[in-house]
């Protein structure tokens, strides 16, 4: 006899199952995420310290240098227009699986397994090409404290295996892990911040994130890329549906919320470590010394031992990163196994831990691999192993948005349900808007994200585009 688990204010009832069948929610995740719990997965997926010391000098140096932090505005107002739409939907979708979920109900089961397939490539790759800036910043943080030269990989094992353990835990583990490493992150970066503004910068507080000259200055429309990218795992509050509380009103504010922090966060601290050294040579010391240009600038405000705290808050930070897109992408090996479109066995949560245990543990076989192989090629773990994925991921993550964004349009094309015209037609549509142009700057330059490969721009777009046709085939086979 088995027992079935019915949702009742979060009460638990067993009942019995009539024999012969499986209880409703034997493959339905569990749990009880707040906004604050889901909001701190998705911030610390998006690696706040990671784009202020790495995305940041690039934007400076390669983007509109003091109008660069504008452009988080203008991305956080792109993403805000999308989410409009996005959370309208919410209370229409009723089940875990993000984008492809919102895609599925409104363009079809086909389309919507194929955006699955893209969006489990493109989280795979970046949890995996993350490790590539873990390994090297691990030996950094070990050499600080006077300890011999390591391999990049011993430190990507280390972390893997802590990720493998909290991925097949209970997803409050892990929110408890990434709450505790993002409020550290946050509060050095804060502090370093307050002491710029305080001591009014090098010769006064930059004025380029409200100057059209310096906005349209350089390149905008790399800005632009580079800020967007920036936003990476905002997207993911649907995918923790099935283990939120009332997730009706839980995951709009925890899309909402999220957005307006990383907005908040990128765009003041851009701004003042622009000012930390004045505008003209914040440009010069981000081109000339982009890797150590946070640590530099934490040196001269906040002293060495400061500089020192970032650099190991910078190793926690892309771990958290890895943890926060490791439990997405399980999340969706869980989702399209419920579907019956992958092997029923991953949709079958752990008794204890309500978790999707082996979900979890076959996205760990694929990026155990992927590192093995990056190991055994002698690939450069950040040029070459992380840029690559990276790449990958910049541009599913953005056609994913775009495919959401077209649902969303589809979905309420002749109903408003209730909701206004703005909210869910005009909003998206604006939305949709910048989500394109940023498209096109992104394959645009694309070559440029992957190294300055062609070939390898090429073979991003292909992997992509492959994906989702497999993922059309398949789904039109469960389908049929």
């Amino acid at each position: 006899m088995s027992e079935a688990t019915l949702p009742d204010e979060g009460l638990t009832a067993k009942l019995p199952a009539p024999e012969g069948s499986e209880a409703p929610d034997s493959r339905r995740l569990r749990g009880n995420l707040g906004v604050a719990s889901i909001v701190f997965m998705v911030v610390a997926a998006a690696a706040p310290l990671g784009v202020i010391g790495g995305v940041v000098p690039l934007g400076l140096a390669a983007g509109n240098g003091a109008g660069f932090p504008a452009t988080f505005i203008v991305a956080t107002v792109i993403l805000l227009l999308f989410s409009a739409g996005f959370t309208a939907m919410t209370p229409h979708v009723e089940e875990a699986g993000a984008f492809f979920s919102y895609v599925r109900q409104s363009l079809g089961l086909p389309v919507g397994i194929g955006i699955a397939f893209v969006a489990v490539v493109s989280y795979v790759a970046l949890e995996a090409g993350v490790y590539g800036l873990l390994g090297p910043a691990g030996a950094s943080v070990v050499e600080l404290f006077g300890g011999p030269a390591l391999p990049w990989w011993l430190f990507a094992a280390a972390a893997f295996a802590v990720t493998t353990y909290l991925g097949y835990r209970n997803i409050e583990l892990s929110s408890r892990v990434l709450a505790v490493l993002l409020t550290a992150e946050i509060a050095i970066v804060a502090i370093l911040d307050l002491v710029i503004v305080v001591r009014g910068g090098d010769h006064g507080l930059s004025s380029g994130i409200v100057s059209p000259d310096a906005i349209f200055s350089g390149s905008l429309g790399i800005g632009l890329l580079f800020a967007i990218i920036s936003y990476v795992g905002f997207e993911a509050t649907a995918i923790f549906r099935d283990e939120a509380r009332t997730p009706e009103r839980t995951i709009p504010r925890a899309t909402y919320f999220s957005l307006l922090l990383i907005g908040i966060f990128y765009a003041i601290t851009s701004w003042a470590l622009i000012s930390g050294w004045g505008d003209e040579q914040a440009v010069a010391q981000a081109t000339d010394n982009g890797g150590t240009f946070l640590g530099d600038t934490a040196s001269r405000y906040i002293g060495v031992f400061g500089a020192d705290v970032i650099t190991v808050l910078y190793f926690t930070s892309l771990f958290a990163c890895i943890l926060a897109f490791h439990n997405v992408a399980s999340r969706y090996i869980f989702a399209l196994a419920r579907k019956d479109v992958l092997p029923a066995s991953l949709s079958r949560p752990h008794a204890e831990h309500g978790s999707p245990h082996r979900a979890s543990l076959w996205i760990s076989g694929v990026v155990a691999v992927s590192v093995l192989l990056a190991v055994v090629f002698g690939l450069d773990p950040a040029a070459q192993f992380y840029t690559w994925f990276a790449g990958t991921t910049t541009v599913g993550i953005v056609v994913l948005l775009i495919a959401t964004s077209v649902a969303v349009l589809t979905f309420f094309a002749r109903d408003l349900r209730g909701n206004s015209q703005w909210r869910v037609r005009i909003a998206p549509a604006l939305g949709l808007v910048g989500l394109l142009g940023s498209l096109v700057l992104i394959l645009t330059n694309l070559s440029d994200l992957v190294g300055g490969s062609g070939v390898l721009a090429a073979v991003v777009i292909g992997v992509l585009v492959g994906a989702f046709a497999i993922g059309i085939v398949v789904g039109r086979k469960v389908s049929s």
